[in-house]
């Protein structure tokens, strides 16, 4: 390479001119002397090849290599415009992309999700978040801090040591080609893959894609979708602090009923007919409900039915909301159910701090976690019957030492994926008729033994509780992947390639409401109920007195037809959201 190549670049940025005359980045101390162009321009090219290794082997396809790889590059081709620095540059991208991947496996080891762009915001928009980070995880703060200042030493010394000088009209073409390469890797990558920021790797390409959605919904001001600011002609939702009741109401028993679909709702899928009546309400029906998630993710279920709110109007931001959300919720159905007396109680599958759950579960009002350790479980996937006998018995001793009813949230697991093995081999029930594909015959087994676990828990809770009004909701979170081919996709589709049209048959499940000594009152005769209306439909059917919100969300649902984010009266979803907003019960920024 030429000395004039690497010479000094006329025109250069009169701030990194004043910067690089400052005398502490003067190398002036033999230690510290330059290196030689040619030794610096080598140093740069082992620092890349170094870098685009780890993001050969971590960053998944060619595709999404490309794309990390040409983003990277412009970031470091931009600071080379900035500062003539070559070797400085490139090492300073990948001290960068090692600190995105460092955070990242630290919060997925605590958080099971991984750097987001709107995580900087976020967690740094506040002393008290601040205050709780260091309180709670002293030595993941102490460990991200000494991260970043040996970020800055690496800048520091490289800046110090980099003898090259690059012209600013050939920095500005390389990241006119690195700009160019990432378009094509994006293009070709295609959308974002479900699930994707609770993977174990990819931890810097999710962390390049997640800055669209986070500029976007810092340009909005706000996370959740909602009316602009301005005067409402509606009344303001007050937030409810107390509930009067004139008797004790009912207990409640909330079954999370993990990836189960009534097979019924697929006219070509031959199975045991007798597993149809799990799915029925106290009215005979089957009550099918539009979920927003397909395959997996149930926390965007669990939120919308916790929380009355849609999670499609968090636009990119949906996969993060109960983390971002975090305390920043009112009025939720915990919080309500609360309020009338009841005492909230979880039994949940996994570790409490699975994706951030157990923060959320706390935030909204469920305090009390039975997960997977405190349930004793010896795997994360256990048969219903299982939760069901903890719940129970935990049941039978607040009935003997208490007077409050109890809210009872039941997590199942036995009909999760994959089903290419056989859950309960020594339990002979029904799978699919002839000629089923082997993964949905096993599907349904499973679906057939949730049946059998499912009326052990109703005749546990007649036998048991013969004095005890109670309330029986059950749901489906979403579908299994199991159905992929009846909804219009081949056997080997990969989940994460599977694009669902929140209109179409993949996010159709069920809910259902019985009562154990009581008569719910009559449910919406919709065909379709959106889940952001379970939370209220929970309330009414234990005949509770309704807030501000939830009565509003009763008019939305008649004036929408069952409908939510898709309603056709858009316009009065989003006037909702900024009420919600207004008064304080969703602060959404």
């Amino acid at each position: 390479m030429s000395d004039h190549m690497l010479g000094q670049t006329p025109g250069r940025s009169r701030f990194w001119y004043l910067l690089s005359s400052l005398a502490w980045l003067r190398p002036s101390a033999a230690w510290v002397a330059p290196l030689s162009p040619k030794t610096s321009v080598l140093a740069a090219g082992i620092i890349a090849a170094v870098l685009g290794y780890y993001f050969w082997i971590s960053e998944g396809g060619l595709e999404n290599i490309l794309f990390t790889a040409g983003v990277s590059a412009a970031l470091g081709s931009l600071v080379v415009l900035l500062t003539g620095r070559l070797m400085f540059s490139v090492a300073l991208v990948a001290a960068f992309c090692a600190l995105i991947a460092t955070a990242a496996s630290v919060k997925r080891a605590t958080m099971n999700m991984v750097v987001h762009a709107y995580d900087i915001f976020f967690y740094l928009s506040s002393f008290s978040t601040l205050s709780f980070l260091a309180g709670e995880y002293p030595l993941l703060v102490a460990k991200a801090l000494g991260a970043f200042f040996l970020f800055l030493l690496i800048g520091w010394m490289t800046w110090r040591l980099d003898g090259t000088r690059i012209r600013a009209s050939r920095a500005a073409l390389a990241w006119v080609i690195a700009v160019g390469i990432g378009l094509f890797g994006w293009a070709g990558k295609g959308e974002r893959r479900h699930m994707q920021f609770y993977f174990e790797n990819l931890y810097v390409s999710s962390f390049y894609a997640s800055w669209g959605e986070t500029i976007e919904t810092l340009w909005n001001g706000t996370m959740l979708e909602a009316a602009s600011e301005g005067p409402s002609v509606a009344p303001p939702l007050i937030i409810p602090t107390s509930c009067s009741l004139a008797e004790k109401p009912p207990h409640i028993v909330l079954v999370h009923q993990e990836s189960v679909v009534p097979p019924a709702i697929f006219p070509t899928l031959s199975y045991d007919r007798s597993v149809d009546s799990m799915f029925k309400s106290h009215d005979g029906a089957l009550h099918k409900m539009r979920v927003e998630t397909y395959g997996g993710a149930s926390w965007l279920t669990e939120f919308s039915i916790l929380t009355g709110v849609s999670t499609q109007a968090f636009g990119g931001m949906r996969q993060f909301v109960q983390t971002f959300m975090v305390n920043r919720l009112s009025d939720t159905l915990p919080q309500r159910l609360e309020q009338c007396g009841y005492r909230n109680v979880v039994f949940y599958p996994m570790l409490r701090n699975f994706v951030s759950n157990d923060k959320f579960y706390s935030s909204v009002g469920l305090k009390e976690i039975f997960d997977l350790k405190a349930q004793k479980a010896q795997s994360t996937q256990e048969r219903d019957r299982f939760y069901y006998r903890n719940a129970i018995a935990e049941m039978e001793r607040h009935v003997k030492t208490s007077d409050k009813p109890l809210f009872t949230y039941i997590q199942t697991m036995s009909a999760h994926w994959p089903y290419d093995w056989t859950f309960e081999p020594n339990e002979k029930v029904a799978g699919g008729g002839p000629g089923t594909y082997p993964e949905m015959s096993e599907y349904l087994r499973r679906v057939s033994l949730a049946k059998r676990d499912w009326d052990y828990l109703m005749s546990e809770l007649k036998t048991r509780f013969p004095g005890e009004r109670i309330v029986v909701v059950a749901y489906g979170d979403h579908q299994p992947a199991a159905t992929r081919t009846l909804i219009g996709f081949k056997h080997e589709t990969d989940l994460e390639d599977i694009p669902i049209d929140i209109e179409g048959p993949g996010f159709i499940t069920y809910y259902s409401v019985n009562g154990i000594n009581y008569q719910p009152p009559a449910l919406p005769a919709h065909e379709i109920v959106d889940v952001p209306y379970l939370a209220t439909l929970i309330q009414d059917a234990a005949r509770l007195p309704l807030s501000d919100a939830n009565k509003e969300r009763m008019k939305l649902l008649e004036r929408c037809q069952g409908r939510y984010y898709t309603c056709a009266k858009k316009s009065d979803v989003l006037a909702f959201h900024r009420r919600l907003i207004d008064a304080g019960i969703i602060v959404a920024r």
